[in-house]
């Protein structure tokens, strides 16, 4: 049975507050980095604020004045590591003119992996229940725009079909190597996401 969350904090706000000034926003850097170690450790579930807080070597009220709930705090983790794989796929798509299509596949997949092994949080709160729908939808679309991207301007580039094609069938390999890390563990992730390389890497290499 899943544990319910409360919706909102004790003094019954729902939003949270974003800092001006330099002490807060390091403040809030802080409460981040600890429920991203808490939330991966313990799952989003069984997570609590209380456990959050006393990882940051913070008042239980200090992390409730910025989050809220614990939905909020994860929500802003997430978004945050979405942007570092978006950034990390942009990069690919910079350098991407350099190397062939296979190439292009194994440094993906080797990045990719590097990513999960450094935000450990990221293949938990990917996994929540409480994930906006429209928010999937919309960050899907982008990762997929990008994968194509990536594919179509190697130095042996794939048509924009094929290189659709194959972003979708990248993305769906890669929800499932995220759900492997939080039901399997990092190793056996880590093992089939290296098989999916190798078999993508010799695929392309083929033709």
């Amino acid at each position: 049975m899943i544990k319910k969350v409360a919706a909102t904090a004790p003094d019954g706000t729902d939003s949270a507050k974003i800092p001006r000034l330099e002490r807060g926003k390091a403040r809030v850097a802080a409460l981040k980095a600890a429920g991203a170690a808490v939330f991966a450790e313990r799952g989003y579930d069984a997570a609590t604020m209380t456990e959050i807080a006393a990882q940051a070597s913070a008042s239980i009220g200090s992390l409730y004045q910025f989050f809220p709930t614990k939905e909020l705090l994860a929500r802003a983790i997430h978004e945050e590591l979405l942007n570092g794989m978006t950034d990390m796929l942009e990069q690919l798509v910079t350098e991407g003119e350099s190397h062939a299509g296979s190439d292009l596949i194994d440094l993906l997949f080797a990045r990719l992996s590097d990513f999960l092994a450094r935000n450990p949080a990221f293949s938990t709160l990917a996994q929540r229940s409480d994930v906006d729908p429209a928010r999937k939808l919309a960050t899907r679309a982008a990762m997929r725009l990008q994968i194509g991207r990536l594919l179509s301007r190697a130095s042996t580039p794939l048509t924009p079909q094929r290189a659709d094609s194959l972003a979708i069938l990248i993305l769906e390999l890669m929800k499932m190597v995220v759900g492997l890390g939080r039901t399997d563990g990092p190793k056996v992730r880590d093992a089939v996401l290296d098989e999916l390389r190798a078999m993508l890497f010799r695929h392309l290499q083929m033709e």
